[in-house]
């Protein structure tokens, strides 16, 4: 079995295994107690580090307490894996920097903020009227999705806040393309905009269930869903303990 197929099996049975804590129907999440009872001990420390935020998913959304030694098994994980290059691969490199930024919060460390410096505040393509650039600026929402979470805030969030149209425009052009996973990962953003009180031109109830429906198969496809209904379930002011530390 080649590297990448080991990380991405990797990247899925961790994705099972949030989803489980998540949805409390799996114990709690303990990525530590993952990677050392892991077969391939580096394809489970690339995992947590494709998973990324969604990792504290279930202390977040679900308020699990977060441990000491779970928070050492994501730091050795960046040892393995450094931080992107913040110029070269910048969707990563925002996504690595909300990883340290939940990783600081959730072990009231910050200087574990450093294992990713945030990236510069212009790499997102407009959305405004006229720019042409709504799909592609979709899609690399989608690549962002993990940021679509309580403890974070920052330009990604705020160009989603202005863009409640094209995300949706972005999410019903995922439908009709059949790219079920784009789809789910906008969805996410739609549910975490009516966390916020942002209007919208769709219900993103509906939204969730049609992309359940049609195509929402697999851990990680599963576990974007199931973050948008957390989102949908609760209120503004209700997020967990954990998500307001």
């Amino acid at each position: 079995m080649s590297s990448h197929s080991a990380f991405a099996e990797a990247a899925d049975a961790l994705a099972a295994h949030v989803l489980g804590a998540l949805n409390g129907t799996g114990g709690a999440v303990q990525p530590a107690r993952y990677v050392d009872d892991a077969p391939d001990t580096l394809a489970a420390l690339a995992a947590v580090r494709v998973l990324g935020a969604d990792v504290f998913s279930p202390h977040l959304l679900a308020g699990q307490a977060f441990e000491p030694q779970d928070a050492a098994v994501v730091v050795k994980a960046f040892d393995a894996f450094p931080a992107s290059d913040t110029t070269e691969e910048a969707t990563v490199a925002r996504r690595d920097h909300a990883t340290a930024v939940l990783l600081a919060r959730l072990s009231r460390d910050d200087t574990l903020r450093a294992l990713a410096p945030e990236p510069a505040d212009d790499v997102l393509p407009g959305t405004g009227p006229g720019t042409g650039e709504w799909s592609a600026w979709s899609v690399r929402m989608a690549q962002l999705a993990p940021l679509a979470t309580l403890g974070l805030d920052g330009p990604v969030h705020a160009a989603a806040r202005g863009g409640a149209l094209a995300l949706s425009r972005g999410f019903s052009r995922s439908i009709l393309r059949r790219d079920f996973s784009t789809a789910g990962r906008l969805v996410r953003w739609l549910a975490w905009l009516r966390h916020e009180g942002v209007g919208l031109p769709l219900d993103p109830d509906v939204a969730v269930e049609h992309v359940h429906l049609v195509g929402g198969a697999g851990p990680r496809a599963a576990l974007d869903l199931a973050i948008a209904r957390h989102f949908l379930e609760q209120s503004s002011g209700t997020a967990p303990e954990a998500a307001r530390t």
